[in-house]
């Protein structure tokens, strides 16, 4: 594939790209690849620095998922999911979604670094030891960060709910107030923690002295969480699941991750011909919409843990299957969706360096601001995953001892000819198969460069933080007639503000074997992307 480039804001390099949602998290990545370290590195320093200046998305506290792509052919995934504790909980009513209620599973994103590092050194060529990799991100958390205009977005957002959230108002408040923009904030405690994981290394998060800490602050907050769920921890390392398109393979994790819904709509969508459909047309959202429909039906029918309920991924993803499915697709009607909308929050990075190794990383802690509790004085706020269970018995995602819940993190790969193509992810939840099928026609259908692709007006099908409406959202930049039409054809249509920091934040990274890197950051986000 190769991309018309038409913008000076991209990233371009021939040597290495990074790219995430805080600027200084990016500058972080790129020193680790000027120093002579490779994408894996890099990505693990931005996520590091991520759960420094990202505190609203991601932190210790919560999970991460990787796709990693060596120099010699080999492509791994890590998922990074915490489990619900080993003891039998009696819950009744509904699961809670802030406090220590929701705070039902342990957090796997210093596993998924760690085990990345090991993975660096045994199949990427990694030199960078563990500590230095840590340091940027260290003394962030201990000098200090200017607020950005996402971080005071919101905590104005949840303004009404901070008195909910004491972690937040202890950590992210000083003096009690929202801070301003720009001004300095400092995470003194969680400076300490961090160090703690340098000097001790990953496993002493949940073995070793601050795994202690960790433990005794859950069980004072009155989370179920024990040492013991703690030390049980483990990102795993599995081989992606695959769907063809337009001359190569699309990459995601398995389940419990909708990685596996992300390809069946792209599986579905790569039997119609976008030649003939305009990008940014009626009929181009219209065909993405119902796309995304057909897939979440089969995704909210099976997806769960796969070690507790039987995920017919294979039958799914089939050519048959898909082609059944496309053939459900109505080009003038809009099939009926009244079903619930999943929340979360989440940070996409991604790294591609002159070794020819790459990485498509996520982290989140599920909602903005997580559980809103935070653990002890280790300065870690915990994440409320706990909530996406189920408390019905019939339902495949029900919460039992041990079980990963349904996650809707799924940071992407495309591969020509067994090399690394794209690297693609976003922030956004139920969101997020639905702007990576935006990004991933307008890379690969339409030939646009990733700025172009992550700037044009996406959409957002059924309710979501500001409108519980289960409408289809579109961004006004879409177009009047674009809305008219749509509203013709059936879909319920409500407007998002153009640019909305509601329509996800992803990012992209290109490579073309003969232009080199490109890539870009949603600029509905704080972030950016920079080459070397």
């Amino acid at each position: 594939m190769s991309i018309s480039t038409t913008s000076s804001a991209l990233a371009h390099s021939h040597e290495g790209v990074v790219t995430s949602p805080h600027t200084l998290a990016t500058e972080a990545g790129l020193e680790v690849l000027r120093k002579g370290g490779n994408a894996v590195e890099a990505a693990i320093t931005m996520g590091a620095c991520l759960s420094v200046t990202c505190p609203h998305f991601t932190g210790l506290g919560g999970d991460a998922f990787m796709i990693i792509a060596d120099a010699n052919g080999g492509v791994q995934t890590l998922s990074g999911i915490g489990q619900a504790p080993q003891a039998k909980l009696e819950l009744s009513g509904q699961l809670p979604t802030r406090g220590p209620g929701s705070m039902l599973t342990t957090a796997a994103t210093v596993d998924t670094w760690g085990q990345a590092h090991e993975i660096s050194r045994q199949n990427c060529g990694g030199q960078i030891g563990w500590a230095a990799l840590m340091e940027p991100a260290i003394q962030l958390a201990r000098e200090g960060f200017p607020i950005t205009p996402s971080q005071r977005f919101w905590l104005d957002f949840r303004s009404d709910e901070l008195s909910m959230m004491p972690g937040v108002r202890e950590h992210f408040m000083p003096g009690g107030k929202i801070p301003h923009e720009g001004e300095k904030l400092y995470q003194p405690q969680l400076a300490a923690s961090l160090q703690s994981i340098a000097t001790h290394g990953y496993r002493d998060f949940y073995e070793g002295q601050l795994g202690k800490k960790i433990a005794a602050g859950l069980a004072a907050v009155g989370s179920p969480l024990t040492a013991t769920d703690l030390a049980a921890t483990r990102a795993r390392v599995e081989k992606p699941l695959s769907v063809p398109y337009r001359g190569g393979e699309l990459l995601a994790h398995r389940p419990p991750t909708q990685g596996m819904t992300t390809l069946e709509i792209m599986g579905i969508l790569a039997r119609f011909d976008l030649s003939r459909i305009e990008e940014g047309s009626a009929d181009y959202y219209h065909l993405l919409v119902e796309a995304v429909k057909r897939a979440f039906l089969d995704r909210n029918s099976y997806l769960a843990d796969p070690d507790f309920a039987s995920v017919p991924c294979e039958r799914l993803l089939s050519p048959a299957h898909l082609d059944a499915e496309a053939a459900k697709v109505e080009a003038g009607k809009a099939l009926d969706w009244p079903f619930a909308y999943q929340h979360g929050d989440t940070v996409y990075l991604a790294a591609a360096d002159r070794f020819g190794n790459a990485v498509s990383m996520l982290q989140t802690i599920y909602y903005n601001w997580g559980s809103g509790v935070s653990v002890g004085d280790t300065g870690i706020l915990w994440h409320n995953r706990g909530a996406a269970f189920s408390l019905d018995p019939a339902h495949p995602n029900v919460i039992a001892p041990g079980k990963r819940p349904f996650h809707t993190l799924n940071p992407g790969m495309y591969r020509v000819d067994g090399k690394p193509r794209l690297l693609y992810g976003t922030q956004g939840a139920d969101g997020q198969p639905q702007t990576l099928a935006a990004v991933l026609t307008r890379l690969i259908d339409y030939g646009m460069d990733p700025l172009s692709a992550l700037k044009a007006p996406r959409f957002l099908l059924g309710r979501t933080f500001s409108d519980g409406r289960d409408t289809l959202k579109l961004e006004q930049d879409a177009g009047a007639a674009i809305f008219a039409e749509l509203t013709r054809r059936g879909h319920q249509m409500s407007p998002l503000p153009a640019q909305s920091a509601l329509a996800g934040h992803p990012g992209a990274v290109v490579i073309d074997p003969a232009k080199g890197f490109y890539a870009a950051h949603d600029p509905r986000s704080d972030g950016i992307a920079l080459g070397l």
